[in-house]
């Protein structure tokens, strides 16, 4: 007679037979093979890429917007003083506001004494006057005043100390590491800094995560109180591919420029900081532009929610999930010799429903020619809900001989 105890479960025959025959199909794939992304068409011998131009500057990168590779940098982690490049963050905090309905483009902001009395650049709003917020980012971004700032971080934090706060917890979401504001208009002071690196990446997030507001760093010229002021960023009418981004200027920041350029679907975005003139960021950051685009290439990859493999699911309403990316993933590389590209997953054992397609249940490596250059998470491209009783029966039988 068969001895139980009282956690042991009674099989019924039918039951029994069942189990045995799921178990024995039980060593089937939890997940298919990685897809490996076409080998490019056999090209010209590969050529070594030339070095980045030398330039007089003390920092800079410029890097792939959209797979973040960097392709030239000098000093790029090094402390440097932002200047009006840290109107980038502002308007940053500004946008995130918008979005999150917080503000509206027309809600009308009172100039306060404090703004109204900032030195340096200026849009010329007056004390008490009341003025749009699309207006104060329009003088803020074109004109770079920075009463305009400070009215707009007064505005959406109440005071511009607060705005401050806001603006370093954004930089930390960023992965700002080598950042910190102290202000909101860029004034000098030994705690207000930034890299090249960061304000790169800042620059290509708010490229990103605000297409409809990023339209006015191409915008060559603004008119408020009579005074019409154009974009310092000569490179806008120097290089139809430049759509911004953001320049700056102190005694001590010497220039400063972020520029941005798209050619034949490939954007990049370069940051120089600490050159000696206007003329001179500018030539520098169009040689950085112009070296990126003749010796790099990027390519998509996997668009988002395009599965990348798939995954066995168990107790849930369909029997395997496909696993995607977030975002479209790029890769960037030589020019006509980009390499062969693999993709590589670390999975759980077990999946089990339910699953959120918003909840990352693995990641997937991108290996070119055998480096690894990328980690991302996976996400499931559809829910998987929990599946009926029997469905969790036949699965809940099945994990005890997988």
């Amino acid at each position: 007679m068969l001895q139980m105890n009282r956690n042991t479960t009674i099989l019924t025959a039918p039951l029994l037979a069942l189990a045995l025959a799921l178990s024995a199909c039980s060593d089937e794939k939890e997940a298919a093979e990685a897809p490996v992304a076409a080998a490019p068409p056999a090209a010209a011998p590969q050529t070594q890429i030339p070095p980045p131009p030398e330039l007089e500057a003390r920092s800079y990168i410029v890097l792939d917007h959209d797979s973040g590779r960097v392709l030239a940098a000098l000093e790029p982690d090094s402390r440097q003083e932002p200047a009006s490049l840290t109107k980038l963050m502002t308007a940053y905090g500004v946008f995130h506001a918008l979005k999150e309905g917080r503000i509206k483009l027309t809600d009308m902001v009172t100039i306060s004494e404090n703004a109204w009395k900032m030195e340096g650049s200026k849009m010329f709003v007056e004390v008490g006057k009341q003025v749009s917020v699309e207006n104060l980012l329009q003088g803020m971004i074109v004109q770079s005043g920075n009463d305009a700032t400070v009215a707009l971080a007064e505005f959406v934090g109440g005071t511009e100390a607060t705005f401050v706060q806001m603006m370093n917890t954004y930089a930390k979401q960023l992965g700002m590491t080598g950042s910190h504001f102290t202000n909101s208009a860029g004034m000098p002071g030994p705690e207000h800094y930034v890299t090249a690196r960061d304000i790169a990446v800042l620059s290509s997030a708010l490229i990103h995560e605000f297409p409809e507001y990023y339209k006015w760093y191409s915008q060559r010229e603004f008119t408020w109180n009579g005074i019409t002021q154009q974009n310092r960023n000569g490179l806008l009418w120097r290089d139809p591919t430049v759509d911004g981004v953001k320049t700056g200027h102190t005694e001590t920041a010497g220039y400063c420029l972020v520029a941005s350029a798209k050619r034949e679907g490939m954007r990049l975005v370069a940051a120089v900081l600490g050159t000696g003139s206007m003329r001179a960021r500018e030539d520098a950051n169009e040689a950085l532009l112009n070296y990126g685009f003749n010796f790099f290439e990027t390519r998509r990859l996997y668009a988002a929610g395009e599965p990348l493999t798939t995954a066995r699911v168990w107790k849930g309403t369909s029997p395997e999930v496909g696993l995607a990316l977030s975002r479209d993933l790029f890769i960037t590389g030589q020019r006509g010799h980009l390499g062969s590209v693999q993709a590589e997953f670390e999975l759980p054992e077990r999946l089990v429903a339910p699953l959120a397609a918003q909840t990352s249940i693995g990641k997937v490596s991108i290996v070119v020619d055998g480096a690894t250059i990328a980690t991302h998470d996976l996400y499931p491209a559809t829910d998987v809900p929990q599946g009926g009783i029997f469905r969790r029966m036949i699965d809940t039988v099945r994990l005890w001989f997988n």
